[in-house]
């Protein structure tokens, strides 16, 4: 208690400094917490003075309530440590401004430097890739020049303002300018990077067409179906789909509806399997939905890593949600991939369904990163307008 007291004291004194450099409206949440932990310490030191009274209870009661003052001296600790943490970095920036000037300057400048060479390589992906694939990027130059034009602007206010000693007023504009130079690069990085992430789903591209004419084949052969017939005709609809050799194409989107029409095919395949000959899925069944989920999951693991900043929570979670049932499976299948062969006959069906699961969450939290990307591009480039 006298531990969390001093510290509510160091805080408060904190706060008095910070309202002079940043402002009253900066710490509003420091001082809000401060009048709840000061709230929870007094209830600490009532229980303290029950456990002194001369009649203080059982000692069960007086175990208790000293339990219950830790949980709220600890309660007091995390608090503060959040929202001094939280302010302490803006504190430091004010501290720093002119060095922090200086430094956003510098980025502009390097930052203007890349602008004409991202046109230049959104030019020549242009040539390769269409319209739809490169509307992602293709405005990510004009955009970043924008920004980099506001930013330019919000630190030339910040060095007035922090001149003439209106730090509150010079710091809003300084974290205004440093967030756009941020923003600025995270667009050119995304350029330069969407090449890269082309490639590669071209190369996949080829390898699941691929793997999808062998699927096909191999669904001929099976017993006839009305579901597994169905499926067929819309992978054979996504392979015809495919533009021909020297035609501008979205990797992308032709790698993402013949993963999901292959995936249907194999979820027919087995349950046409399984209701012809009421046998437990087979070994190689287990295989393929695996491969699948995990083919998914690496796609939005690679999405979501290569655009931090710009997703939301409800991509993130889902991710997290198709990684701990990936883990889940592979205790399932006893953490390797050696021991699919030996899984037990009454598992298979089981890890069959955990891998379409994963499979699902994966290909939803790739479908919420494309949205967040896709929306974060949109307002980017209306507040850069606005602003500008």
């Amino acid at each position: 208690m006298v531990a969390a007291d001093e510290r509510i004291r160091v805080t408060t004194d904190e706060l008095g400094f910070a309202e002079a450099l940043l402002g009253a409206d900066a710490t509003t949440q420091l001082g809000e917490a401060l009048v709840a932990v000061r709230r929870q310490l007094s209830e600490a030191f009532r229980l303290n003075r029950l456990n002194h009274d001369v009649v203080p209870g059982t000692a069960d009661d007086v175990r208790a309530r000293y339990l219950r003052i830790v949980e709220m001296c600890e309660w007091v600790e995390g608090v503060l440590d959040e929202q001094t943490s939280a302010l302490a970095d803006r504190v430091g920036r004010a501290r720093r401004a002119p060095e922090i000037i200086a430094g956003v300057r510098a980025d502009v400048e390097h930052l203007r430097a890349r602008v004409p060479h991202a046109r230049d390589t959104i030019d020549r992906l242009a040539a390769r890739y269409s319209g739809e694939a490169l509307a992602r990027v293709e405005a990510n130059p004009a955009e970043a020049e924008q920004l980099l034009g506001f930013a330019e602007h919000s630190v030339a206010v910040a060095e007035r303002r922090h001149d003439a000693g209106r730090r509150e007023q010079a710091s809003v504009a300084l974290e205004a300018s440093v967030e756009s130079v941020r923003r600025a690069a995270t667009l050119l990085d995304a350029v330069e990077t969407f090449e890269v992430e082309a490639l590669r789903a071209e190369s996949a591209l080829a390898a699941v067409v691929e793997e999808c004419r062998r699927d096909l084949a191999a669904a001929l052969e099976e017993p006839p179906s009305r579901r597994v017939a169905d499926t067929i005709g819309e992978l054979r609809a996504a392979l015809a789909a495919l533009p021909p050799t020297g035609v501008n194409t979205d990797p992308f989107a032709h790698l993402s509806r013949l993963r999901e029409a292959q995936a249907v095919l194999h979820a027919a395949v087995n349950a046409a399997r399984e209701h012809a000959t009421d046998l437990i899925p087979m070994v190689n069944h287990v295989h393929h939905a695996i491969k699948d989920a995990d083919r998914q999951l690496d796609v939005a693991r690679d999405v979501i890593a290569g655009n931090q900043g710009w997703i939301g929570a409800e991509a993130v979670t889902r991710l997290a949600e198709s990684e701990r049932m990936r883990i889940e499976l592979g205790h399932v299948l006893g953490s390797s991939a050696a021991a699919i062969p030996v899984i037990g006959e009454h598992h298979r069906a089981r890890a069959i369904a955990m891998a379409g699961h994963v499979a699902r969450l994966a290909s939803e939290a790739l479908r919420l990163a494309r949205r967040d990307i896709d929306a974060s591009r949109r307002r980017s480039g209306r507040l850069a307008t606005a602003r500008s």
